[in-house]
């Protein structure tokens, strides 16, 4: 069987990508321009949210989310915020960033998203938000999320970084919580190389997050065309606070260029929708064959999967999940694991071993491990991937 190259994620720049970019050198204009403004209008329109603000990550975007509703709402160090014990460790790591308490919550062993049966338990007199987690390209169980949040007077981050474009119950995923906080980096669904996208329909809290992105400069001037005026009343008053800040902020800006690449990928969304669906359910076709030892995406009802990533879950204990991680590699399909977070060292170190206190979580980061299924992938790839599955099953004299 002759070896082919299966990564996590892939990219191809389009025609139209590479003019959008020209268009931005030839204009000579690296900052805040036209693309960028035309982007955050597009990307908002798109989630049904009023306002989308672009910064260097999804990371930077969930850091100045939390920031906001710490600074509007009044919150205090050591308040409380929910996360899934299951979720790339950025989104516990900006809710420490904000001198605030990570909580963490078990997880569905169908879904791997945030179990919205086990929210309420770790409620307390200190809790302000939760941050459900859409994992993989599907959404979280919003509709008891929101009941939940609604009941305690709970703020809701979500964090999209993995799913954008995904319909949960009609309607688009990261359009339900107070803010929304989604990625562009390289692997993700919607490329740019780095960013992120910050959406919510609060003008205070945009305004705000805008801020914090500029340095926590002050909202009059928040991008180079607020000097293109001739009203004199409007020039003097840049004059005077132009320069000064409000917010303790930071310098989360994007440039001209990636917003650029993003208007391009947003213009084809749903090209790449129905490709990764298309790739996603493919993959589970070709290795339902093998669900005895195998556990694959399952789809929530009334939702939508886009297939950001491929997880599986393996459910056979004679299958040692190093061995076959090995054979995968050593054929050249790449593998990640499972969004490890409650026993990353770092983590061991501030919690302690807690782990054991998770146990969904536990098993699908024991037994769990990621590969691509991004748009590039071919039909002789997902081929090649169902017969790599069947000879190591077959070596392992698991299968005839």
């Amino acid at each position: 069987m002759k070896k082919r190259h299966i990564a996590i994620a892939d990219l191809k720049i389009s025609k139209k990508a590479k003019n959008y970019v020209l268009s931005v050198l030839n204009n000579n204009r690296l900052s805040y321009g036209k693309f960028t403004g035309k982007f955050e209008k597009e990307f908002a329109k798109t989630h049904n949210r009023d306002f989308a603000m672009v910064c260097n990550s999804g990371t930077s975007g969930l850091q100045v989310a939390l920031h906001a509703l710490k600074e509007v709402y009044g919150w205090e160090d050591n308040d409380e915020v929910l996360v899934p014990a299951v979720t790339f460790i950025a989104s516990s790591n900006v809710i420490i960033h904000n001198n605030l308490k990570p909580v963490f919550v078990d997880v569905e062993k169908d879904y791997y998203c945030v179990d919205p049966k086990k929210i309420e338990e770790k409620i307390t007199s200190r809790t302000r938000a939760i941050m459900p987690v859409h994992l993989f390209g599907q959404s979280s169980e919003m509709k008891l999320i929101l009941k939940i949040a609604k009941k305690h007077n709970l703020k809701i981050i979500e964090d999209s970084c993995e799913t954008m474009f995904v319909k949960y119950m009609g309607k688009p995923v990261g359009s339900l919580g107070d803010i929304s906080v989604y990625s562009t980096y390289v692997a993700h669904i919607m490329v740019t190389g780095v960013g992120g996208i910050v959406t919510t329909n609060d003008e205070l809290l945009a305004t705000t997050i805008k801020s914090l992105m500029f340095h926590g400069r002050d909202n009059i001037y928040l991008k180079i065309e607020d000097d293109d005026t001739k009203n004199k009343v409007r020039l003097n008053s840049l004059i005077e606070r132009r320069f000064q800040f409000n917010h303790v902020g930071y310098s989360y800006r994007l440039t001209e260029m990636e917003t650029a690449l993003g208007l391009a990928e947003l213009e084809k969304k749903d090209q790449i929708i129905k490709r990764r669906i298309y790739v996603g359910k493919k993959l589970t076709e070709a290795l339902s064959k093998y669900d005895r030892f195998l556990q694959l995406p399952k789809v929530r009802k009334n939702s939508e999967h886009i297939y950001m990533l491929y997880p599986i879950v393996l459910i056979d204990d004679r299958i040692e999940k190093e061995d076959l991680l090995l054979f995968l590699e050593e054929n050249e399909v790449e593998t990640r694991l499972f969004m490890p977070l409650l026993s990353q060292p770092i983590y061991k170190k501030i919690f302690g071993e807690i782990e054991d206190n998770y146990p969904i979580a536990k098993k699908l980061t024991e037994r769990g491990f990621i590969i691509g299924s991004h748009p590039y992938l071919s039909d002789q790839d997902i081929k090649y991937v169902q017969n790599l599955f069947y000879t190591f099953f077959k070596n392992k004299k698991l299968i005839k």
